[in-house]
């Protein structure tokens, strides 16, 4: 286990390391920076906003041995890279400038972090309230086979993916694969791989599926219908390897449970209040034409007032279940803002220190250099399937922050397929995702880097064929 850790680790560190600058300078600069005709690619302050970027990436991988959470280096990178780049664009005479980019790059993180906060609010909701325990507990009284419970855990983990994140998801599901494959590891791992591809890819046709696609959402670079072209081509990414496993599953079924669990009182009407949240998001960005993150922030308002209600009325409720012998267990008051601090935050100031820094690099002029090189060179098809073989060593999310600060000229069909692309293409190698690696550790010993490794060739051909599916099947967004 040692040794197996050892080497996962310095494959990360290996390729981490060594892809940032071709990976991120693979990608552009925003739009204002190109009216600045500002080039520090030569400058001493440039060459210096890289190697701190690269160590302090350096700090991210090795997260598990320095117990130093991910978004602390890059924040601290972030406010040193700007100094310096402020100080050398004031000695040339221009005080606002990076003052003004600076700007530019709050405004991105701003919405993102609004809307985030308000996911995520909801889904720890949704978890406190046991929506998500209750779930689990009524699979496990299916009685159900190895195979089908690969099948079923697959399938909601692409369903569920596009509604809450990949992350949550696979969690989710994985307690359900860990309380039932209990002396079986064969089938953890093989479960554990299916759910990972399944959640990657069913987060890849929703813009609330991912990080990658709500930032390409937002942007209005695809319409939220459109994304859902990508249907189809998700759908295969995950039935491939998945039909290829299932003949390497074991037969039989694990004992059943009689478990129940019930949902707290008002664990419904969130889950209508979030599907609500989400039509806002969507009516205010596609028929108000303004940002979604406000229709996210006005169904967290009415979340607050129904949490308040609940605080309300739960002194009420817990005397008449008394009255009744019942447990006031189940109708205990709801506190929000109990769930907005559950958040999470380290994520949330990683994004913060990860746009902010990349943003540092275009600025410097990096990535606009280098993206004539990728993007021009290579073609737009081969880049963009380049991103997400890149993805599965380096994290999608700098990947697609670096493609969005380029903002190269390209169809609605070549940003669907990077879109796919980032956010499958992690799907390859266990720690890819930010669900494969939050289940490496879930199910520890039983679904490792290597377990995972052993599949990626039947995870790489899904990965070609979802590719070959967009291509063909969504032709009509490629207009050259």
């Amino acid at each position: 286990m040692a040794m197996m850790s050892a080497v996962t680790r310095f494959l990360q560190c290996t390729l981490r390391i060594a892809l940032p600058a071709f990976a991120l300078a693979a990608m552009s600069t925003p739009a204002f920076a190109s009216t600045t005709q500002i080039d520090l690619t030569t400058h001493w302050a440039g060459y210096a906003a890289i190697a701190i970027f690269v160590l302090a990436y350096l700090f991210v991988v090795l997260e598990e041995f320095t117990h130093l959470r991910k978004s602390q280096p890059v924040m601290l990178a972030a406010g040193v890279i700007w100094a310096l780049l402020a100080a050398a664009v004031a000695a040339r005479g221009d005080m606002e400038l990076a003052h003004h980019a600076v700007r530019e790059y709050l405004l991105e993180y701003a919405e993102l972090l609004l809307f985030l906060l308000a996911a995520m609010t909801y889904v720890n909701a949704m978890s406190e309230r046991r929506v998500f325990d209750a779930l689990r507990a009524w699979l496990l009284r299916r009685d159900l086979g190895y195979r089908a419970l690969f099948w079923i855990t697959g399938g909601l983990a692409f369903v569920l993916s596009p509604l809450l994140d990949n992350l949550t998801t696979s969690l989710v599901m994985s307690a359900v694969l860990l309380a039932v494959g209990v002396g079986n590891p064969r089938f953890v791992a093989l479960g554990c791989i299916n759910i990972v591809v399944a959640a990657n890819a069913g987060g890849a046709f929703s813009p609330f599926g991912d990080i990658t696609t709500l930032m390409v959402w937002q942007r209005g670079l695809v319409e939220f219908w459109t994304f859902f072209a990508l249907l189809v081509p998700s759908l295969v990414n995950w039935l491939v390897p998945a039909s290829l496993m299932h003949f390497a599953l074991p037969s039989g079924k694990p004992a059943s449970s009689d478990v129940r669990i019930s949902m707290k009182r008002g664990a419904k009407p969130i889950m209508a209040l979030f599907v609500i949240t989400i039509v806002l998001a969507v009516g205010f960005h596609s028929v108000l034409h303004i940002p979604p993150f406000l229709g996210m922030m006005t169904g967290l308002a009415f979340l607050k007032l129904y949490g308040w209600w609940l605080q309300r009325t739960a002194r009420h409720h817990e005397q008449a279940d008394f009255a009744r012998e019942g447990s006031p267990g189940d109708i205990d008051a709801f506190d929000s803002y109990e769930q907005v601090a559950r958040a999470e935050w380290d994520t949330l100031l990683f994004f913060f220190g990860v746009i902010m820094c990349v943003g540092a690099l275009g600025f410097c002029g990096y990535l606009a250099l280098s993206s004539q090189l990728f993007y021009g060179h290579l073609g737009p098809t081969a880049a963009n399937v380049l991103v997400g073989l890149v993805s599965a060593v380096l994290d999608n999310i700098p990947m697609m922050v670096a493609v969005l600060q380029m903002n190269p000229t390209m169809d609605t069909g070549q940003w669907l397929l990077v879109t796919l692309t980032a956010g499958v293409g992690g799907s390859l190698l266990s720690i890819g995702s930010a669900a494969g690696v939050a289940l490496m550790g879930q199910a520890r010993g039983q679904y490792t880097f290597f377990s995972h490794l052993k599949w990626s060739w039947a995870i790489a051909l899904g990965y070609a064929a979802s590719i070959g599916t967009h291509l063909w099947l969504n032709a009509r967004y490629f207009t050259t």
